[in-house]
């Protein structure tokens, strides 16, 4: 059974913003969502997080498996401080997989990353956390180039035993790391 089956789907808030969108995704598939913004990319992913609503059609999401989601902004914890091993363990994501760039700043605070290291960090935490389909919201928001190298490289060791939807603006991103495009005007 996929992950999550979507059939002619129309989600919004007080009225529908986007759809109707039909797709399923598999574990070890890598759904890049494309187009500009403003067209309901992350309305479609806040519909997991019961944001946003369903207006027509259905969407069937596994019983048996957990969800991680990144939004476009991932919050930092600034008060409690954690090491980047540590905050994978609180994430409860799989230390064992780490990719060999990412172990470079693991032994740091996280209070003390950059912006672009901990948004990297933060993906891995959920691509290797418990969560079985993983939903990446803007993932390359304020990354430099060499940051979205790192980030490409860190979707692409994503576990086999994951599915992801993850969406962008930047049709270049979403070719790199998907293994199939949807894309929304």
């Amino acid at each position: 059974m996929p992950l999550v089956v979507i059939k002619d789907a129309q989600l919004g808030y007080k009225n529908p913003v986007i759809g109707p969108l039909s797709f399923s995704v598999d574990l070890g598939e890598r759904l890049g969502i494309w187009g500009p913004n403003g067209c309901g990319k992350s309305t479609l992913l806040k519909y997991f997080c019961h944001d946003a609503t369903l207006f027509e059609g259905s969407i069937e999401i596994d019983p048996d498996i957990q969800i991680a989601y990144q939004p476009q902004q991932p919050i930092t914890p600034q008060e409690i401080p954690l090491t980047g091993y540590e905050y994978l363990a609180l994430m409860g994501a799989d230390r064992a997989q780490v990719p060999e760039r990412l172990k470079t700043f693991l032994g740091q605070r996280v209070d003390k990353l950059s912006g672009g290291q901990f948004q990297i960090l933060s993906t891995w935490a959920n691509l290797a956390s418990q969560g079985k389909l993983v939903l990446l919201d803007e993932p390359t928001n304020n990354l430099d180039p060499e940051a979205i190298d790192l980030l490409v490289h860190t979707i692409l060791a994503m576990p086999q035993e994951h599915g992801l939807i993850v969406v962008s603006h930047e049709k270049s991103f979403i070719d790199k790391v998907a293994t199939r495009t949807l894309d929304i005007f």
